[in-house]
């Protein structure tokens, strides 16, 4: 396995630990303007966080930093201004597309708690037309269309990107030193073109558009690494996603708090009982609701623990209710919200709340709110939760007997999934950077390759109509590494 490392960093694949986000703050304190000497700590940091995984060519550098500092429970929250200047980048080894010197303005949250930082949000663009939220502007109407409306649209495949079984030669370099194809920007354009018309994108500026285009590339390029290394079946390449940056991506949809593993510990149930059956899938067997979507908010934890207890009521009392993950995320005072949380908490905020309300009643917003739970519409309840065995063939057979499974994973390369079982190599995928809940709907084969089903929580527009598939049997992405579930008894 050694012997892959030096390719996967030369690749610029290997992942990077990013610290959790601190606690939500209970009681937080007023905001007070702070010191560029107090927030040079905080800023650079953040600043060493945008440039992660850059080559050295194409980093930025610090420019003027302002902000406001406010106690967050046994920590400090910092709430930054910063300028970053982007240096020209001329070394075709680093740049993808030839850029001029850039100023870009960012807004950064960051943490410190217990000796450490963490960047809680992250919003850059260039100085002048400042983007909001992750950098996308919904609507019509906006001075960038024109731009978009402009793009040269020419057949990159003759099947992609609807076709699944897409097998056309590479449109990108796997290697640095690799000489571009000669129309190149041509079919990029052609390719950004249709994303940001099959995902209804518009961009506030040209400027804003081109930016994005430019990370659109980058990440296609990476999407086809990714491709050329993956040992399964997957297909890689244009998702929703595609226009942000590793960064946004990590910060908006993920959780970083399940590598952490500090949730309350629960009882281990190993099964006892008959082998698994060759396939099981309990979408068929009535335990699964349809596929859900959170938004711009790392709350897959809630997600994947509903999901969970939604099969556990289904088997125990026959009625299968969408339940709601907005109690968990406004009531939960352990877990983090939008911040990310783990289920073994959520478990017992349940237990703590009384049960769970429905989806009708107490329907999901996406963002943080008061909580306003109901005992008299309490639905559901649960007696306990139980962590399973690490073993995948005694975790299909659990499945199979008694329902769909919360687990956890590492969420590399799912940026960029579009169907297929996805095996990436262990070094890329480790299991010590679970950062993704999800929930275990069922398992089989595909022309001899063995798969588990994954619900996801990203909308039915990712993905197989909102499922992953991932190799089953060789611990892929740390699949087994956290299976747990409800009890209803």
């Amino acid at each position: 396995m050694a012997s892959w490392l030096p390719l996967l960093w030369l690749l610029g694949l290997l992942p990077a630990a990013t610290p959790a986000p601190s606690p939500r703050d209970a009681g937080a304190q007023a905001w007070e303007p702070a010191s560029p000497e107090l927030l040079r700590r905080p800023a650079r940091f953040a600043l060493d966080t945008y440039n992660r995984g850059l080559a050295a060519g194409a980093r930025a550098v610090l420019g003027t930093v302002s902000g406001r500092v406010r106690q967050a429970g046994r920590g400090l929250l910092y709430s930054l201004k910063v300028t970053l200047e982007e240096l020209p980048c001329t070394d075709p080894m680093v740049c993808q597309l030839p850029v001029s010197k850039k100023t870009l303005l960012c807004s950064f949250e960051v943490s410190y708690e217990l000796g450490k930082h963490a960047l809680l949000k992250q919003d850059c663009g260039p100085v002048d037309t400042k983007m909001k939220g992750a950098g996308i502007a919904q609507g019509c109407g906006d001075p960038g269309s024109d731009f978009i409306q402009g793009l040269s649209v020419i057949s990159l495949f003759q099947s992609y990107p609807d076709d699944k079984n897409e097998t056309s030669s590479p449109l990108f370099p796997l290697s640095d030193r690799d000489p571009l194809p000669q129309d190149f920007y041509v079919r990029m354009a052609s390719l950004f073109k249709y994303f940001i018309t099959t995902y209804n994108r518009t961009y506030k500026t040209e400027e804003e558009a081109q930016w994005r285009m430019s990370i659109f590339i980058n990440n296609m390029i990476k999407a086809q690494k990714i491709q050329a290394l993956d040992r399964g079946t997957a297909q890689y390449g244009v998702t929703k996603f595609s226009d942000l940056t590793e960064e946004e991506f990590r910060t908006i949809y993920l959780n970083p708090l399940l590598k952490e593993e500090l949730g309350k510990k629960m009882r281990l149930v190993k099964f006892v009982g008959d082998p698994a059956p060759p396939e099981w899938d309990w979408r068929k067997n009535g335990a699964v609701t349809k596929v859900k979507n959170q938004g711009m908010c790392g709350s897959c934890w809630a997600f994947s623990v509903t999901g969970n207890v939604e099969g556990q009521w289904f088997l125990k009392r026959g009625d299968l209710l969408s339940l709601s993950e907005q109690e968990l995320v406004d009531c939960d005072t352990v877990d983090k919200a939008c911040m990310g949380g783990l289920p073994s908490n959520a478990y017992s905020a349940i237990k703590t709340l009384g049960g769970l309300e429905t989806e009708d009643d107490y329907s999901y917003s996406g963002h943080l709110q008061t909580c306003s739970f109901s005992a008299q519409k309490v639905k559901v309840y649960i007696n306990d939760s139980v962590e399973l065995s690490h073993n995948e063939q005694e975790l299909a057979a659990w499945l199979a007997k008694n329902g769909p499974i919360s687990i956890a994973i590492n969420a590399f390369g799912m940026q960029f999934y579009r169907h297929g079982i996805s095996h990436p190599l262990r070094p890329l995928c480790s299991r010590w950077f679970i950062d993704h809940a999800v929930l275990l709907v069922g398992y089989g084969n595909r022309s001899d390759v063995p798969f588990w089903a994954i619900k996801n929580s990203w909308g039915t527009d990712w993905g197989e109509e909102g499922y992953y598939y991932l190799h089953r049997g060789s611990g892929a992405c740390g699949v087994n590494v956290m299976a747990s579930s409800a009890v209803v008894n």
